[in-house]
């Protein structure tokens, strides 16, 4: 599972779940020869990450590589069952990364075409937003 050796603040604000704007950092397939490409805003959480992982794989076996280009660094904080009001903020409890249309999260090389559309459709899946299979330019 990722998650951070060590973070600058321990807690962070929530920040907006529906942000205007698109992705202009990681916004194009540059190391492998397809890529899984977001069109809607999202956390993504390292379970999740884990999930696709395993999917793709399980249809790479020896032949490719994958690259994960998201990195779950900001913490989400949660409180125990049943606390009453007030009391501060809850304790950290897991990470995501913060997705925006047009990021590419995955990367992969060493298959055909239409095994890495196969293996990165279900792999969109497991992500909580809409995905598109892409190829490199």
């Amino acid at each position: 599972m990722l998650l951070p050796k060590k973070v600058q603040h321990r807690k962070w604000h929530k920040g907006r779940h529906r942000q205007k704007g698109v992705a202009t950092r990681i916004d194009s397939v540059d190391f492998g020869d397809f890529g899984l490409k977001s069109e809607g805003f999202g956390w993504v959480t390292s379970q999740q990450l884990e999930a696709v992982r395993r999917v793709l794989t399980r249809y790479v076996r020896r032949g490719g590589k994958i690259w994960i280009r998201v990195f779950p660094d900001k913490p989400v904080t949660k409180k125990g069952n049943e606390t009453p009001m007030g009391g501060g903020k809850g304790a950290p409890d897991h990470y995501v990364a913060v997705i925006k249309p047009g990021t590419v999260l995955f990367e992969m090389v060493g298959i055909t075409k239409e095994s890495a559309k196969e293996a990165l459709d279900l792999a969109g899946y497991k992500l909580g937003f809409k995905t598109k299979f892409v190829k490199k330019k």
